[in-house]
């Protein structure tokens, strides 16, 4: 359902509890000391391995107060380290108890590298084995070979200290139309199927929550943000799938919709189904529990690594698909200029960051089709800007100042697309750093749209092209250039990413975000994003006869001009900025009328 006048879905609360942390770690220890272990691992993840978590699985924010959507605590005796990425280096500082709890530059430092300088002696490491894969239990233990180290599978300690650990979410599940799907759930099952019996695969579990989803044309909401349901399946080589999933979530519709060959089981009977089955079985050891492994083998029953079977063709989109989000990110390219037109009359120094953000979800919300935002939105001015996950908060929030810029990262969930855009705003009259460093950034988001690139190439071969504008003046960022995006799903889907650590190839049909930007901490930050999608190149002439692929862009909301040193851009940029503006007019326009009609007008005008 569509959210009703009177209610946000962004919460202002400012969720992070610092002074909570040392009790209860503290609390923590005594129970590590009662069960003879010597340390203890938090991750940020539920069974699942969602980028999200359900309150009942956000154990690393309840014992130390760092609510990030990535990162982890390895807590011990005598100390506890917070291993967070680059984007989450000040916040964690800010959240975090530092005289109890350490920051830990990961992947700089490894978990395995931590446990060898903290336990020269040795020592047993506790873990809960459905929120870690194989593979991440593989790699720590490879690491601490020959030392005196060992990581020991046991039940959640976390969950002994949290007394009002909230209950598991019971959404209700929903049908997502065929129209929008490109195919129906039977003929996905039937293809995947046919993958296994070729690969000699007697059956394949699915753990991640928008593989489910995406299979069985269903989506859920178990988790703000997301709409999927939490839940596992198993997809025989015959088509079948055995459901696992609380059945209180699913009505007439849903199970007349999955029909007989969707046989339907409490998630309780999951692990005693694994050691029923006939092997081989596959499992994704990126993305299944070390839980599942381990029921399988305690069975004797055979298993077989690979990927998940739902992962690729999920991520090439139909064309039903591409057609779908086109339609959503039209959408809210004109919600996006409602906003903006609205904001360039607020003068400095009179409106806030949460101010920002209810405006902008008020007119996603007056499209009529708005389901729920895709993330919180980032709304970060000054320093703020600076944090790149940055969440504004009543604590947080400040007011927008005169010579600042805006980060504004925000997008909407819609049943026919899921969106996220970026754009940095002048207020008032930003220096000359700021100007020069949104002109290198937006000259790598232009290389990157403008690429072509020999097929078979994957994101770490490609990453460098939006950096290197920053490059040559000694500049970078520490994130990703781009996630791989779902429609109606999770705004970050893999296995696809513009990022240096991908080996995944692209292919037609997978939609990316391209997002390069620049932080200057304590000052100001800067990100442009706009969302594409990968389609066959169109042949150039004289060219080789090699396969080519290329972007194609989704989002169409003007690039702010204010902050370009024009002089800067080459002729193919700027060409590219005044073809991409005045496609903005043609596909927006007729969807704005009145002050934002004028405002779009103005903010295309060529460079």
């Amino acid at each position: 359902m569509t959210q009703t006048p009177d209610t946000v879905f962004q919460s202002f609360i400012e969720t992070a509890s610092p002074d909570q942390g040392p009790p209860r770690l503290e609390k923590l220890r005594d129970v590590m000391r009662s069960e003879g272990i010597d340390g203890f691992m938090i991750p940020r993840a539920d069974a699942h391995q969602g980028e999200y978590v359900a309150p009942c699985d956000d154990r690393l924010a309840y014992v130390t107060g760092f609510t990030g959507s990535a990162g982890f605590c390895i807590a011990l005796q005598d100390r506890a380290g917070v291993f967070v990425d680059g984007r989450y280096r000040t916040q964690v500082r800010a959240q975090v108890d530092t005289g109890t709890f350490t920051p830990v530059n990961w992947p700089e430092t490894r978990p395995a590298a931590w446990l060898k300088d903290a336990l020269p002696q040795g020592g047993k490491i506790g873990f809960d084995p459905w929120l870690y894969t194989p593979e991440q239990v593989q790699a720590i233990e490879t690491e601490l070979n020959n030392t005196k180290v060992t990581l020991v599978a046991c039940e959640n300690l976390v969950d002994r200290i949290w007394p009002d650990r909230p209950t598991p979410p019971k959404g209700a599940v929903r049908v997502y139309p065929e129209a929008l799907a490109g195919y129906t759930h039977a003929e996905k099952r039937t293809e995947l199927a046919k993958t296994l019996q070729e690969a000699g695969h007697k059956a394949a579990v699915i753990t991640l929550t928008d593989s489910l989803a995406w299979l069985l044309n269903i989506r859920g909401s178990d988790i703000p943000r997301n709409p999927v349901a939490h839940g596992f399946a198993i997809l025989k080589d015959n088509g079948k799938v055995a459901l696992f999933i609380d059945p209180s979530k699913l009505n007439d519709v849903v199970r007349t919709h999955l029909g007989n060959d969707v046989e339907i089981a409490p998630p309780d009977d999951f692990t005693k189904t694994l050691s029923t089955l006939a092997g081989p079985v596959r499992v994704d050891k990126s993305s299944a529990p070390k839980a599942v492994l381990d029921a399988l083998v305690d069975a004797d029953v055979g298993h077989v690594f690979g990927d998940d079977p739902c992962v690729l063709p999920k991520a090439r989109k139909t064309k039903a698909e591409i057609a779908a989000t086109t339609e959503a990110h039209l959408r809210d390219a004109a919600a996006m200029c409602t906003f903006l037109s609205w904001f360039d009359t607020q003068a400095p120094g009179t409106i806030t960051e949460i101010d920002v953000v209810r405006k902008l979800e008020a007119c996603r919300r007056d499209t009529g089709q708005l389901l729920d935002i895709s993330f919180e939105a980032i709304a970060g001015s000054g320093p703020h800007g600076a944090l790149p996950h940055y969440r504004v908060s009543e604590t947080s929030n400040r007011t927008l100042q005169e010579g600042e810029l805006l980060v504004l990262d925000s997008g909407g969930q819609y049943e026919d697309g899921t969106t996220d855009i970026t754009r940095t705003l002048p207020i008032g009259t930003p220096g000359e750093d700021e100007r020069a460093a949104y002109t290198r950034v937006l000259q790598g988001m232009i290389a990157m749209s403008r690429l072509r690139w020999p097929k078979g190439l994957a994101g770490r071969d490609l990453d460098v092209i939006a950096r290197y504008p920053l490059w040559t003046a000694g500049q970078d960022y520490d994130h990703g250039t781009g996630h791989g995006v779902g429609v109606h799903l999770c705004v970050h889907e893999g296995p696809q990413r513009l990022s240096r650590v991908s080996s995944v190839p692209f292919e037609p049909g997978m939609i990316v975000s391209n997002e390069p930007g620049y932080y200057r901490e304590g000052a100001f930050g800067i990100r442009i994003e706009n969302i594409v999608y990968v389609t066959e190149a169109p042949p150039l002439p004289g060219a080789d006869a090699r396969d080519f692929l290329a972007f194609e862009t989704l989002s169409f909301v003007p690039i702010d001009t204010r902050l370009i040193n024009a002089g800067w851009l080459s002729r193919e940029e700027r060409d590219w900025l005044n073809a991409y503006h005045t496609a903005c007019r043609e596909k927006v326009a007729p969807r704005v009328t009145g002050a934002v009609r004028e405002w779009l007008l103005a903010a295309t005008e060529p460079l």
